[in-house]
């Protein structure tokens, strides 16, 4: 079959980590055609849009994405909202599967981790529902059991195939009972069907320490939008940091492939961004929306190869340049 992906390198060093994924791409699946379209902060000072419409029909043409880093302000500019959230808001992609794959290093724990969090991606509080009332600023926080079914089904079902099958559920149920009460229960109703799979909770500060601490025990991690996302970066350490991770954003018809990491401004230009976070970032794409495990599987095996054997950019304890750690990844595949 065609595949086609967009292509939004976005800002920073999303420009030069996003070129080297899809070289990458191209390698596996040298058919595979590519639709180039822009967003984030420096497009939304060109044009006045951080998401131009035909930008979004890109990604509606294609099905899939691979998307680079924006640079946000940190105080509200007027127009201007998060690119990435419009996208998911917009597409429905409400599953955002963040994995962390131990990298070996000095600490003996890392060898062990293997786990998978899987964020629940449209609600929370980043519904955007945030308002001023006189000198009081009010963020409403949004769960709904449908959206909270939907993420536990994709865990459930993720935890089945992998060989632990083992699901723990993240949650503040006991400062936030009906929000997170809701989720935690619809999580469990969920799980009920899944009698294979073993079900936990933890409250979300214990499970910030354990993965700090213990993080071999976990396996599937299931939990809402913005404690997946702190805790996939506390994850992140045990893989080699922030420029290792992946992430896929999952819809129905529609799936977007993101590195965790920001748009790094403080070395963008300089050839030494990690391009591991969105090399693995495809390879999530290949497996969970095309269907092409034995090509993700060759991608993340080159890219382990590559950064064991010593092809480490600053990051990680090495000097290798963005460009090498790509060679290396490229003459392995």
């Amino acid at each position: 079959m065609a595949y086609r992906l967009c292509v939004i390198p976005g800002d920073g060093v999303g420009q030069e980590v996003i070129p080297c994924a899809l070289q990458v791409l191209q390698r596996v699946l040298p058919n595979l055609e590519v639709v180039e379209a822009e967003a984030g902060w420096a497009c939304f000072q060109r044009t006045g849009n951080p998401l131009p419409q035909h930008t979004m029909e890109a990604v509606a043409e294609c099905g899939a994405a691979l998307f680079g880093a924006v640079s946000s302000p940190t105080r509200r500019v007027e127009g201007y909202r998060s690119p990435i959230v419009q996208l998911r808001q917009r597409f429905g992609l409400y599953a955002n599967l963040r994995p962390t794959r131990g990298l070996p290093g000095s600490d003996p724990r890392a060898a062990h981790v293997d786990l998978v969090i899987v964020r629940e991606n449209t609600q929370d509080l980043y519904a955007g529902r945030e308002r001023m009332q006189g000198e009081e600023a009010i963020a409403e926080r949004v769960i709904t059991r449908a959206a909270s079914e939907r993420i536990a089904r994709v865990a459930f079902t993720l935890a089945n195939q992998r060989p632990r099958r083992s699901v723990t559920i993240v949650h503040k149920a006991n400062i936030l009972p009906i929000t997170d009460g809701l989720f935690r229960d619809a999580v469990r109703e969920v799980g009920a069907s899944y009698p294979q799979v073993a079900i936990s909770e933890m409250l979300v500060d214990t499970a910030a320490m354990m993965l700090a601490a213990r993080p071999d025990q976990f396996d599937v991690i299931v939990t809402t939008n913005l404690f997946g996302d702190i805790l996939s970066d506390i994850a992140s350490v045990w893989g080699g940091g922030m420029g290792m991770a992946p992430s896929l954003n999952l819809g129905e018809d529609v799936a977007i492939a993101e590195p965790v990491h920001g748009s790094a401004p403080d070395i963008a230009g300089k050839g030494i961004a990690n391009p591991c976070g969105a090399i693995l970032s495809a390879a999530l794409l290949l497996r969970h929306h095309w269907q092409l495990s034995a090509l993700a599987e060759r991608i993340e095996q080159a890219t382990y190869a590559a950064v064991e054997g010593g092809a480490r950019t600053p990051d990680l304890g090495g000097q290798a340049t963005t460009q090498a750690v790509v060679e290396a990844i490229l003459e392995r595949l």
